[in-house]
């Protein structure tokens, strides 16, 4: 039976997103990367150029794959409020799975120490926001929604998400909680959409 070929330009992807999850990008160099991807320094460079370019890769690959979700759901014949509730569940799941990366994330867009990469992650965030406005300006076209501020609602809802994320202490007890507990993550993520789920109906709904 013939051995299937592995892409080394995919095992360098997985193998940096866990280095750099786990020492963020400062603390993971090239030679780490090649090492626990079974690669060469020569194979990286080829691919990628560099570090930043693995980097980069590795950031709008996260962006833009939820961009497909985005546009899923956007094409679904369902209410705007049904649609943004979706948003909501699946962009929860997708951070909870893997928050150290969505820490690393965060920490590059607030401190843009790398402005290439910065500005390529904030084109590619914009994308995405526009798919979620025009569910919302659709929802208030349709009547399922009242007129309201569409850029604020949407920094709301995922302004909480990220704040949830980075920091759980602020809505349960540090010295209680522990986020590579799967049973207390999954407990977390359910009361933040639930949450959301009643903010979105609350905020949204016209008022009579």
């Amino acid at each position: 039976m013939p051995v299937e070929k592995t892409d080394k330009r995919i095992d360098i992807l997985n193998a940096a997103e866990a280095l750099f999850s786990e020492f963020g990008f400062d603390g993971t160099s090239t030679r780490q990367i090649a090492k626990s991807s079974g690669a060469n320094m020569a194979m990286i460079n080829y691919y990628f150029g560099s570090k930043d370019g693995v980097f980069l890769e590795i950031m709008e690959g996260s962006i833009s794959g939820f961009k497909s979700h985005l546009d899923l759901i956007n094409d679904l014949e369902i209410p705007a409020k049904e649609k943004l509730l979706k948003v909501v569940e699946q962009y929860t799941s997708r951070i909870f799975s893997n928050i150290s990366f969505h820490k690393l994330m965060h920490r590059e867009l607030s401190l843009n120490q790398r402005p290439e990469i910065f500005h390529k992650i904030k084109d590619a965030m914009a994308n995405n926001r526009l798919v979620i406005e025009k569910i919302i300006e659709g929802g208030i076209a349709e009547g399922t929604f009242r007129q309201v501020d569409v850029r604020m609602t949407i920094a709301s809802i995922m302004g909480t998400i990220s704040l949830i994320a980075t920091s759980p202490s602020k809505v349960v007890d540090a010295k209680d909680f522990d986020f590579n507990d799967k049973k207390q993550r999954e407990q977390l993520r359910k009361r933040l959409v639930t949450y959301l789920h009643d903010f979105i109906i609350t905020h949204l709904t016209p008022q009579k």
